[in-house]
Order: structure tokens, then sequence, then C-alpha cells
């Protein structure tokens, strides 16, 4: 899948949504964290594999909040 975006794109959010998706960033990053701590603890290759495949995807959803969030500023509460 690809995607493409500008670099000029730019998105207003809420304050209140930006604090709901760096929330989310925060527990993605702890549970890549986690989730890579078992990985020693695992014996089978394809858990291993599995784990492993877990924490990228949980990386790249994390980064790929960020990049979003690095696109977009807080709408003013004034505007509509």
């Amino acid at each position: 899948m690809t995607i493409n975006c500008s670099v000029q794109d730019h998105y207003e959010i809420s304050s209140r949504f930006r604090r709901s998706i760096e929330e989310r960033i925060a527990r993605l990053e702890e549970d890549a964290d986690k989730d890579e701590a078992q990985i020693p603890c695992l014996d089978n290759p394809d858990h291993i594999r599995r784990q492993t495949r877990l924490v990228a995807v949980e990386r790249a959803e994390a980064l790929r909040m960020r990049l979003f969030l690095n696109r977009s500023r807080i709408r003013d509460v004034g505007e509509n």
C-alpha cells in the first residue's frame, strides 16, 4: 500500500484528537517494547517470526501517526 501525500499537505485537528493520537502512539511504543522483550523467551522460530513482525507493525503504526501529527496543526477554537 502506498500513500500519496504532498509535503505541503496539512491537516487541522482538535487538541483533543491530537492528545488521543499522542496517547495511542505512546501505547503502541510501550507495547512494542514489551513485545520485543518477550522475543528472547520464545523457542519456536515461527513464534519468534510472528512476534518480530508484531513489533515491526506496532513501530510502523506509531511512526505513521507521528508523521501525521507532524503535518497537522491544532485548529483555532474560533474557526468553524
